[in-house]
């Protein structure tokens, strides 16, 4: 997904944000054709039918080393609820604190290395982290469009829809456009029938019911804290800058909207075009908050989504807390009106 510039795809502290009235209560989440509903926090779920193993190196649990390890390992940590942020084989920072927070859940050293203890537990996950995926009529189809850049040619549009069928089939999946490309080289993604190597997910473990959000500043992550104080979920977070810092306390859940607008006011903007004007932003996953916001107390502060989840926890925001369009999505199924949302250094 591409950026409007010449802004980093964010809110200001001062955004003024409508929440939806009826949006008090989080509704289920609709699910994208062909994919996997998450589980709603604490609910039972039907098994999906297993599907096909992939022929790849990154399903036998003997790979410990290298780069289809890696690639292991993130679809594991993701499929545990301590996400790498967007699969891409190659590791770094994300992977690194995912590690150390399932470690930490697991009363391991909290080292953020693939070490041998690590790998038992994570291997006890034992279905394929790579499955076999064929493309359907509706994912050929879209509706996809290239997207203008800036603010003011978006705002023209009647939605923000996905741009093409691989940043459509990289969402579903939690995988850079790269690695799907890397996985399936020269299939043609338009075509109905063609099978694809993809990540397997829809294997991952149920969230249980939540009681606080804490949002980590230090560590550029969400984590999501049970009854008894247990961290059962992180992700991956971008979590304000220099110029809009974080509003350190301890605030609450106000609520939850899905598919929101985006209201574009480019005076709260410290980085904004001199001439640009005020405007609306249609929804869609590549609407600048992505595909939900989840309302905090403190005044025009929200935790939201994203049209570039490669960047997560890795820039800047201008104020808010940018989760991928995935993760903010479980969120917002897990949350509740009312609920603690500790934000802190």
């Amino acid at each position: 997904m591409r950026p409007a510039a010449p802004l980093a795809i964010a809110l200001s502290a001062m955004l003024a944000f409508a929440l939806p009235a009826d949006a008090q209560e989080p509704a289920a989440p609709k699910a994208e054709p062909g994919a996997a509903p998450e589980a709603a926090a604490g609910q039972a779920t039907t098994p999906a039918p297993a599907a096909q193993a992939a022929d790849h190196p990154a399903n036998d649990a003997a790979t410990t080393q290298g780069r289809d390890a890696m690639l292991r390992a993130q679809v594991l940590l993701e499929r545990a609820r301590f996400s790498p942020g967007e699969i891409d084989g190659q590791g770094g920072t994300n992977t690194r604190r995912a590690i150390a927070a399932f470690q930490r859940s697991r009363q391991l050293e909290p080292s953020g290395e693939l070490d041998e203890a690590t790998w038992k537990v994570l291997n006890s996950d034992q279905a394929p982290v790579l499955v076999q995926y064929a493309i359907t009529a509706a994912d050929a189809a879209g509706p996809y469009a290239a997207l203008p850049e800036g603010m003011m040619e978006r705002a023209k549009l009647d939605a923000l829809g996905y741009e093409d069928v691989a940043e459509a089939l990289g969402e579903r999946f939690h995988a850079s456009p790269a690695l799907l490309k890397r996985l399936n080289p020269g299939k043609d993604l338009t075509v109905p029938g063609t099978t694809l190597v993809v990540p397997g997910l829809a294997t991952a473990a149920a969230l249980p019911a939540i009681t606080r959000v804490v949002v980590d500043k230090s560590d550029s992550v969400v984590q999501l804290i049970a009854a008894d104080d247990a961290v059962v979920a992180q992700f991956p977070a971008s979590t304000g800058s220099e110029h809009d810092p974080l509003p350190l306390g301890e605030w609450t859940i106000k609520g939850v909207a899905r598919d929101p607008t985006f209201h574009y006011n480019p005076e709260l903007f410290w980085d904004a075009d001199p001439s640009h004007a005020k405007a609306t932003l249609q929804p869609g996953p590549n609407n600048p908050v992505g595909v939900a916001w989840v309302d905090l107390s403190k005044d025009h502060y929200g935790i939201h989504g994203t049209p570039e989840p490669g960047h997560v926890g890795k820039t800047d925001s201008h104020g808010c807390i940018r989760l991928a369009n995935w993760h903010v999505s479980l969120l917002a199924d897990a949350v509740k009106p009312g609920m603690p949302a500790l934000l802190q250094e």
